[in-house]
């Protein structure tokens, strides 16, 4: 399915993004200063380019289709497991503004150590989520949905790139490996 090959593209986007943060939280640790902006921008990644650019087509277009049409299955693997974890996300992503914030006011040892661990914990929250869509929910809803369905989220995927993915990838092109 095409719009499955470009949420997997956008996985790689993602993977290489948490990379890029690693190392830098790995630079704070070896003694390198915290950049606060550095942050703000990874905090817009993450909520730009993997929630609302990302899921968003998830959660509107495949997840919608899937639980419609696959019943219960679809519904608890969904529900109960990927949707719970897009929201881990968006509640990490929230905290590590509320750190960022309070860090400028006041820089202190114990609110960087709070920014390295949420924006360290979101990156292993998003690794593991990935390995779960790329092998399981993809490959499960390429096998199971009817060819209709597939063409309906092939277009309406593509009608949303069509829309968002070029001011998207501008915006981000520095985290954008493919």
């Amino acid at each position: 399915m095409e719009s499955i090959d470009i949420l997997k593209k956008e996985h790689q986007n993602i993977l290489y993004f948490i990379e890029e943060v690693r190392r830098t939280c790995i630079e704070i640790l070896d003694g390198k200063p915290l950049d606060v902006k550095l942050f703000y921008e990874y905090l817009e990644f993450g909520r730009y380019y993997a929630d609302r650019h990302h899921h968003k087509k998830e959660e509107d277009i495949l997840f919608y289709i899937m639980m419609e049409e696959l019943g219960e299955i679809a519904e608890k693997l969904i529900r109960y497991g990927m949707l719970v974890e897009h929201d881990l996300g968006r509640l990490h992503l929230l905290e590590l503004e509320t750190a960022l914030k309070e860090y400028e006011v006041n820089p202190s040892t114990e609110l960087k150590l709070d920014i390295l661990s949420l924006i360290t914990g979101y990156g292993f929250l998003l690794k593991r989520h990935i390995d779960k869509e790329d092998n399981t929910i993809y490959p499960f809803a390429e096998r199971m949905l009817n060819e209709e369905s597939k063409d309906i989220i092939n277009k309406e995927s593509q009608l949303f790139e069509n829309r968002e993915a070029e001011s998207i990838n501008a915006k981000f092109r520095k985290w954008i490996v493919n």
